[in-house]
């Protein structure tokens, strides 16, 4: 079963649109198709941006993440990062890949180009969710 890692702007793009990240959400995690790769430290971020005010405009949002939210937190697993990186310039971003290095993940979906600025990382392909979900998602 592949090992994935998820950047909180894909999990917020599942949320407000049907789109790449929508499936991949709820037609392979819910489905359990893959193992999401959690840590506390990304599971914090998740939390908070998720509950920023500014997604209200978006119908159902905070109640679709709140499911979301629980759904990860009992389907998931959790890691714990032992190494700090400084490979990326926003530094928030390098827990990703410190995830992405402890749980030996297969991918890291994200749709922050502008940070992740490389392919892979050791083993870790590093993906957008259209490259994912047309290229890479399990059967």
């Amino acid at each position: 079963m592949q090992k994935i890692v998820i950047d909180t702007n894909v999990i917020v793009s599942a949320l407000i649109q049907k789109s790449y990240p929508n499936q991949i959400i709820n037609d392979l995690f819910l489905e359990n198709k893959f193992q999401l790769c959690i840590s506390e430290e990304l599971m914090a971020e998740y939390y908070e941006v998720l509950a920023r005010p500014k997604f209200a405009k978006f119908q159902d949002f905070f109640i679709r993440a709140e499911s979301l939210l629980v759904d990860i937190e009992s389907r998931a697993t959790k890691f714990h990062p032992r190494i700090k990186l400084d490979l990326i310039s926003d530094v928030d971003d390098n827990k990703i890949l410190e995830l992405a290095d402890e749980s030996i993940a297969n991918f890291v979906i994200t749709g922050n180009t502008n940070d992740f600025t490389f392919s892979t990382y050791k083993k870790t392909k590093i993906v957008t969710p259209k490259e994912y979900w047309e290229n890479n998602k399990p059967d």
